[in-house]
């Protein structure tokens, strides 16, 4: 039996259960849980804001673990034999078919109809299938990395998800050299785009958000500007931007708030025949209202959505990790607290309130 966090249903306190260990089949591969994390999707589906989950789930859709079984020869996507001890993350999308107009003719692979997540849309009834459990059961054709040198299991989940959620928003945007980037908000995934934008050559990174301990931790990291939201003058954080950037707004905006009044407010921080991209609503969370000729056509504006990430994003993601030539990213200093499973609704409740940037799950406490 493996210890496993589920949560039964939207809105009741995740509990632990005992549940049978996998059934190893052919390709398939059995890990000890290192690490998992709680983020903001874990929030949603705490709180029933995503449609289609099966709920009762296992979530932590990004984890890494030690190989503890491999049910026959099984390579990760480097050609390298995945062997007992080996320590490996994998996609947490999986299923993806390569065989629909999604995925074959626009290249969107993340909006394929038979796509499924570890963590999101696997019940706890079909088995192991998300990181806040001992144990994680990777079904055959699921993929997987092993860790690179110099990417350890901590600097690993540091990254998380949010970094290759911000290297998809990045690709979107089109940073260019010397580019002024405003980002909206500075949890996990806007400060993860904040630094791929210094990373990118933006000629000045401004970094908005509501907790000064988050606008701290962006400063750390070399931003050049914070800017607090003050609810007493809900303009002043744009009036800001605008100052910043000689009354023109900024190159480009990415939005990673998931509050739907930021959108109208970075549309109006952002310059004429700017870029905006909205990165941080994958739930409903309301309408907005804009005015199409003012907001939009006016400014000859390019909007971009940008949903889920596919594999080239997860991948990058651990080549950057392993270093960079210009300096060192200490990405592990984005982790607030390491959390056991039988405290994971006290982890739930410091992300929900913003009390910590990024919360890691540590399942198997040495």
């Amino acid at each position: 039996m493996a210890l496993a966090a589920v949560m039964t249903a939207p809105n009741y306190p995740v509990e632990l259960q005992q549940l049978p260990d996998p059934v190893l089949e052919k390709g398939g591969i059995i890990l000890e849980t290192i690490y998992s994390e709680v983020c903001g999707t874990d929030v949603h589906l705490l709180r029933g804001h995503l449609g289609g989950v099966p709920y009762p789930i296992i979530p932590g859709h990004f984890s890494v673990g030690r190989v503890v079984d491999v049910g026959g020869n099984v390579i990760d996507i480097d050609g390298q034999p995945v062997q007992t001890g080996s320590i490996v993350t994998f996609l947490d999308v999986n299923e993806t078919c390569n065989n629909c107009w999604y995925c074959l003719v626009a290249k969107t692979s993340t909006r394929c109809p038979q796509r499924k997540v570890y963590g999101v849309t696997y019940s706890s009834n079909e088995g192991l299938f998300g990181g806040w459990s001992e144990q994680i059961y990777l079904k055959p054709g699921v993929k997987v990395v092993t860790l690179p040198e110099g990417v350890t299991p901590k600097r690993f989940i540091a990254g998380g998800c949010a970094l290759p959620t911000a290297i998809h928003a990045v690709d979107r945007a089109q940073i260019q050299i010397g580019d002024i980037v405003a980002v909206q908000g500075s949890g996990p995934v806007g400060l993860s785009l904040a630094i791929l934008a210094l990373l990118s050559g933006a000629g000045r990174v401004i970094v908005i958000d509501k907790y000064q301990n988050r606008l701290a931790v962006a400063k750390s990291f070399g931003v050049d500007d914070t800017i607090a939201i003050d609810d007493r003058e809900p303009q002043q954080h744009v009036e800001r931007v605008l100052e910043l950037t000689n009354g023109r707004g900024a190159d480009v905006t990415i939005e990673a708030t998931g509050v739907p009044i930021a959108v109208k407010e970075g549309i109006a921080m952002t310059r004429d025949g700017g870029r905006y991209v909205v990165v941080g609503h994958y739930t409903n969370t309301g309408e907005i209202l804009l005015n199409p000729h003012l907001e939009i056509n006016l400014k000859h504006i390019d909007i971009r959505g940008t949903w889920g990430i596919d594999f080239s994003h997860f991948y990058r993601m651990l080549q950057l990790l392993k270093g960079n030539r210009q300096q060192e990213i200490a990405w592990e200093r984005t982790i607030s607290r390491f959390y056991r499973l039988d405290e994971i609704n006290q982890a739930l409740a410091d992300v929900e309130r913003g009390l910590v940037l990024k919360a890691a799950i540590q399942p198997n406490p040495a």
